[in-house]
C-alpha cells in the first residue's frame, strides 16, 4: 500500500463520529448476539449427556467427545438422508429456475394478456402458508400415486419456488431495455434466441442468487416433507433430526450433534457459490 493510500485511510478514520463508533458497536453487539445459539450448539455437540445433566449447556466440555456425532451418524443413516436432501434441493433450485425464467419471459417480455392479474394472483400464492396447502396437496398426491415418493417433494417445492422467482423476475425483465430487444427483432432473431442469447447472459447473476436461495430454502425446510415423506429411506436431513426427539425423552447432546453436522453440506455449498452469490447480488445494486 503506497503512503498517498495510508495517508487517505488514516484520514477517513479520523472523519469517523461518535454515531459512526456507535453503530459499529452495536453491529458487533448483534453479531455476538447472532453467534450465541451457534457457540452453544458447539459446546454441546462434544460433551457427553452426562456431563450436559451434570454442567448445564454454558459450560465447557469436562472431555471432548464425538459419541453424539457417532451415534446421529449410525441411528439416522445420515450418508443417505443427506444424499435424499441434496437430490431433492438440488432438482428443485434447478427446476424452479428454469420455470422462472420461462414464467417471466413471459410476463416481463413477452407481455401477455393480463399480465398485472397474473403478476397479482403469484404474489398472492406466495403469501399462502404452507399449513393452508397440505390437505389439498396430500389429496391430489394421493390420487396420483406419488404420495410418499421424492418427486412429490420436487413437484411441490419447484411450483413454490418458482412462483417467488416468477414473481421476481417478471418486475426485473419488465424493465429491460426496449430498443435491444426491437434491433434482435429486426435482425430476425426468434422469441427462443432472443430469451438464450440476449435475456439469459444478462440475468445470469439474478439467477445464481435465485438458485442458491431456492437450495438453502428447500434443503431446511421440514413440514411438506415431514407430511410426504413416510418411508425412513425416502426422508431428508431436517426430518432425520427431528426423528431424536420422543414425547418424553430427548437426548440434548446427540441431538446438538445432529445440528452441528447437519450443517456441514450447506455450509459448503455456501462456500463453493460464495463468489457467485456476492457478484449477483452486487451486480442487482449497480443495475
Amino acid at each position: 500500500m503506497s503512503a498517498a493510500e495510508l495517508k487517505k485511510n488514516a484520514k477517513v478514520k479520523k472523519n469517523r463520529t461518535a454515531g459512526d463508533w456507535l453503530i459499529i458497536v452495536l453491529l458487533i453487539i448483534g453479531g455476538l448476539v447472532m453467534l450465541f445459539p451457534f457457540v452453544v450448539l458447539c459446546l454441546n455437540a462434544f460433551k457427553t449427556s452426562a456431563d450436559y445433566n451434570a454442567n448445564g449447556p454454558l459450560s465447557w466440555p469436562a472431555s471432548f467427545t464425538l459419541d453424539g456425532f457417532i451415534k446421529f451418524w449410525t441411528r439416522v443413516n445420515f450418508p443417505e438422508k443427506v444424499w435424499n436432501s441434496i437430490w431433492t434441493s438440488g432438482l428443485v433450485a434447478i427446476f424452479a429456475v428454469v420455470l422462472s425464467v420461462f414464467n417471466s419471459f413471459a410476463l416481463g417480455i413477452g407481455r401477455v394478456k393480463g399480465r398485472r392479474w397474473i403478476i397479482l394472483l403469484i404474489m398472492l400464492a406466495n403469501m399462502l402458508p404452507q399449513e393452508a396447502l397440505l390437505y389439498p396437496l396430500y389429496i391430489m398426491f394421493k390420487e396420483i400415486g406419488l404420495y410418499n415418493n421424492p418427486w412429490s417433494i420436487v413437484i411441490i417445492f419447484t411450483v413454490i419456488q418458482s412462483a417467488f422467482g416468477t414473481y421476481l423476475l417478471s418486475s426485473v425483465y419488465g424493465t429491460f431495455p426496449k430498443a435491444i430487444l426491437e434491433a434482435a427483432t429486426i435482425d430476425g432473431a426468434s422469441r427462443w434466441k432472443i430469451l438464450k442469447d440476449i435475456v439469459f447472459p444478462i440475468s445470469k447473476p439474478t439467477l445464481a442468487v435465485m438458485l442458491v436461495f431456492f437450495f438453502i430454502w428447500t434443503w431446511n425446510d421440514y413440514m411438506i416433507p415431514m407430511a410426504f415423506l413416510i418411508d425412513n429411506s425416502s426422508q431428508t436431513v431436517p426430518i432425520a433430526i427431528a426423528s431424536l426427539s420422543g414425547d418424553r425423552l430427548m437426548d440434548v447432546t446427540t441431538t446438538a450433534s445432529a445440528s452441528l453436522i447437519s450443517i456441514v453440506p450447506t455450509l459448503i455449498f455456501f462456500l463453493l457459490f460464495q463468489r457467485t452469490l456476492s457478484n449477483g447480488i452486487t451486480t442487482g445494486a449497480v443495475k
